[in-house]
């Protein structure tokens, strides 16, 4: 039953992926439609699919504050607000500047959803879960883009102004994750550190497992006394924090110079130079978020068997083959085989960067720090994000395919590098054992 509480609870929070996941990649079917609609040039257009990555690096940069003051669960209410209002402004926007607010809105709350809801989930999970339960997250972010693709694809058959109806579906999934939040409790984590309030945070505990609940009490009570000596005097940039705060940073960069935003916002685009028509590239691009899916969901049943160091020793490595054998048919302009490669690319990220960042920033960082220790790594990921979707479209023109490829495989190469140098195992282990570990006290 207590099992049960916590995956039921979880699986809530983690409607807050899917909606970051249907909003960012919502756009790849609507971006073209929406350049001719309001007639826009190339930096106009460029700005149009980047200003949600622009919101979200805000969000993201943000999202610690309410996330620590007023409690995780308040304001995973405010991202849904923000979700809901989004879409249906989108929708419904009768000029560009009023569309760009609205886009602005919603990437805000996928950037404020990337802290808040990672670090809640992994503050509520038992240690031998954790990674599967945070990798719900994932899970739904990549379940979020495999139905924006298919949406897009079954709703682009309707007419020229198809692209409203893309934007605006996502109002029904916002509006259900606004009305199960109710039945969700608060972080017991978050009450002891920011409230003191032990009794009320027992409670949850025992509803998770009863078994460990006072053990767990005591550790998280005894470690948030030691971190409020230290942090009197302490900030996230201190000597005390370098080596989380250097995995965070250093974690977040590489998963987005793999490539992975470009392909997912302009995936349409790039089937399209490989020579597929229209409707086959929607339909190729819907195969791509399948392929995510399932690669998902399968490292979701080995990452807390293999560990998350293994599941990035295995996809960096096919990473490189992969990226390498796409930017070798843009040299030689043999095109056939690109999609094949691509699918390939995706399930290699899908098992390895995509199940394990959210659940790794989510547990290397201290309890009284894990908000701004998440959004760090939150923002670097997002800042990086907007920097790559930005300059995707105008690399691939000025430089190549093949260059801008080769690019990306090279930065998997020094991710194996990373990874098997230097990033640590955390499965298993509590996340006050973690802090141990990884924390100069």
């Amino acid at each position: 039953m207590q099992r049960k509480n916590v995956l039921l609870w979880s699986i809530v929070i983690a409607l807050g992926g899917f909606l970051f996941g249907f909003d960012t990649a919502v756009i790849s079917g609507a971006e073209r439609s929406i350049q001719q609609y309001w007639n826009l040039g190339t930096f106009q257009h460029g700005f149009t699919v980047s200003i949600a990555l622009i919101g979200t690096v805000i969000g993201a940069l943000l999202g610690a504050i309410p996330a620590d003051r007023l409690g995780r669960k308040k304001t995973l209410y405010g991202i849904a607000v923000l979700y809901l209002v989004s879409s249906l402004g989108t929708a419904l926007a009768g000029s560009w500047p009023l569309f760009l607010v609205f886009r602005f809105m919603g990437g805000f709350g996928v950037g404020a959803s990337s802290v808040t809801a990672p670090i809640y989930i992994s503050e509520i999970s038992p240690a031998a879960g954790r990674g599967k339960l945070v990798g719900l997250f994932q899970f739904n972010v990549v379940l979020g883009i495999v139905v924006s693709y298919l949406s897009n694809y079954l709703i682009g058959r309707t007419g020229n102004h198809s692209w409203r109806l893309m934007l605006g579906i996502q109002a029904i999934p916002s509006a259900l994750f606004l009305s199960l939040l109710p039945f969700v409790p608060e972080s017991p984590r978050w009450l002891i550190m920011k409230k003191g309030k032990v009794r009320e945070a027992r409670k949850i505990m025992v509803l998770i497992n009863p078994d460990t609940a006072d053990q767990v009490i005591e550790d998280i009570v005894q470690t948030s006394k030691e971190e409020n000596i230290v942090l009197q005097r302490a900030s996230l940039f201190s000597r005390r924090f370098r080596t989380p705060v250097m995995l965070a940073m250093l974690f977040a960069i590489f998963n987005q110079v793999s490539g992975i935003n470009a392909i997912i916002y302009y995936a349409p685009r790039i089937f399209d130079m490989t020579g597929l028509a229209a409707g086959s590239s929607l339909l190729s691009t819907a195969g791509l978020g399948a392929v995510n899916f399932v690669f998902t969901l399968l490292a979701m049943n080995f990452i807390d068997k293999m560990g998350r160091r293994s599941l990035m020793l295995i996809g960096s490595v096919g990473l490189i083959v992969t990226l390498a054998l796409v930017s070798y048919s843009f040299y030689s302009a043999n095109f056939k085989a690109v999609p094949v490669f691509l699918f390939v690319y995706i399930a290699f990220f899908a098992f390895s960067q995509g199940a394990v960042i959210w659940v790794f920033i989510s547990e290397i960082f201290p309890n009284q720090v894990r908000a701004k220790g998440q959004t760090l790594g939150s923002t670097t990921h997002w800042i990086m994000a907007a920097l790559i979707a930005f300059t995707f479209p105008y690399l691939a023109e000025k430089v190549g395919g093949g260059n801008t490829f080769l690019f990306f495989c090279l930065m998997m190469f020094i991710q194996l590098i990373f990874v098997w140098r230097v990033m640590p195992e955390t499965k298993g282990r509590s996340l006050e054992q973690i802090e141990h570990t990884l924390v100069l006290h």
